[in-house]
Formats: structure tokens, sequence, C-alpha cells
């Protein structure tokens, strides 16, 4: 219960900035694009073009950085507005909470994604846009770090904390997650890996998704802890 109330004030902050957030989901992925793809238009990954691999690991990073993005509104909300105050006051479980704040993550994730592959559509890129693996592994990466944003920014002690959090877990995940290029000896790139593998249409990669479904899982219920222990 209320856990629909902390979802609808994240997004009606969405609505209000909609305009100047479709375009910073643009930036990164179309610099991207344009870096890697026209740089190596001629490279195969297998026996696919260069693009097929790119384009789903961008997906798969923009639903990492985007959900993740949810970490630095709930800062402000803590040290600014002081808004997480009034959630302590109020009768609202911390279950509640946290399921509000992850599906604001999930949901600006997707709608990133979504832009993503639009730019894909554009340039003319074809692969399996609605492969059900490669939604499967959006939405769960998606949750995985939606519920890592939430608790980690819990333990953040001021607002200039929450880039020290960017650097050392969004900036190594963006270049070793395999969306640029193959990490067969690595183990980060499960979800660049499976949607990879569902855009060129095989099948869903059950092992992978699973450990997505473990990790967002005990992301999930760290962040309800989290927000129990802030309250405390």
């Amino acid at each position: 219960r209320g856990m629909a109330a902390v979802y609808l004030r994240e997004m009606l902050i969405l609505r209000r900035r909609i305009l100047k957030q479709f375009a910073s989901w643009l930036v990164s992925p179309l610099l991207y694009l344009v870096a890697f793809h026209y740089a190596m238009n001629d490279t195969l990954v297998g026996s696919r073009p260069y693009a097929d691999f790119l384009l789903p690991g961008l997906v798969a990073m923009s639903s990492m950085t985007q959900s993740w993005a949810i970490a630095s509104d709930i800062n402000i909300s803590r040290f600014y507005w002081h808004t997480f105050d009034e959630f302590q006051t109020a009768p609202l479980h911390a279950a509640a909470y946290v399921t509000g704040e992850v599906l604001a993550g999930m949901t600006r994730a997707v709608l990133a994604c979504l832009a993503v592959m639009g730019i894909g559509l554009l340039g003319g890129i074809q692969i399996a846009y609605g492969a059900p693996g490669l939604w499967l592994a959006l939405l769960l990466n998606a949750w995985f770090f939606s519920s890592l944003a939430v608790a980690l920014a819990l333990h953040v002690k001021a607002h200039a904390d929450q880039a020290l959090l960017s650097n050392f877990v969004i900036t190594p995940m963006a270049f070793l997650g395999g969306t640029f290029f193959p990490l067969d000896r690595l183990p980060l790139p499960h979800a660049a890996q499976a949607m990879q593998a569902a855009a060129i249409g095989q099948p869903v990669r059950f092992l992978s998704c699973g450990l997505l479904f473990l990790g967002a899982g005990a992301a999930f219920t760290w962040a309800i802890f989290s927000v129990r222990s802030a309250q405390g």
C-alpha cells in the first residue's frame, strides 16, 4: 500500500521534464552508434554485421544507466527537498517505497531503450526488436540496477558521493558489459549477451536471465533493508 503514490510522484516529475530527458536519452547512444558503427561498418561479429551486435548492447547499457539514474532523484529528495523525511513519517511500508522507486527506474529505462531502438530503426539496423528474450533481459536488467540504485542511494552521506558510486559501478559496467565488443571470458555481460542473442533470432538464454533474476531479487531485498535502516 502506498506504492502507487511513490510511483505517481516520480512519473509526474518525469512528465514535467520529458523533453529534456528524451534528449539526454539519445545523446550517448547516438554518439556511440556513430563512433563505433560507422568506424567499424565492415566488421563482422560471428557472421552478423557489427551493427546487429552493437545496437542490443546499447539497449542493455541504456537500461542500466537510466534505471540507475533513479538514485540521483532519491538523493535530491533526501538532501534538498527532504521528501524522504515525509515518506518516513507516513504509514508507508519499506517494500512499497522500494517498489514504487524501482518501477519508476524501470519505466525510465524502458522509455530510454525505446528511444535507442528508434534510432536503430531509422538507421536501418535490422534486428528482432520484438524478441521476447530481448525484452525479458531488458526488464530484468532494469530491475537489477533500479534496485541497486535504491539500495546504494540510501547509504550515501552526501549528494556528491553519488558521483563516486557511478564511477565505481556504472563506468566499469559500461565498458566491461559486452556492449562494444565480445567479452567471452568475463562473467559480467549477461544482459547484453541475452539481448544480442535474442536480437538475431537465437533462443532465450535462460542461464543469463536466471542470473539477472537472482541478482535483481537480491538487490531488491537489500533495498528494502536499506530503507528500513534509514527509517530507523
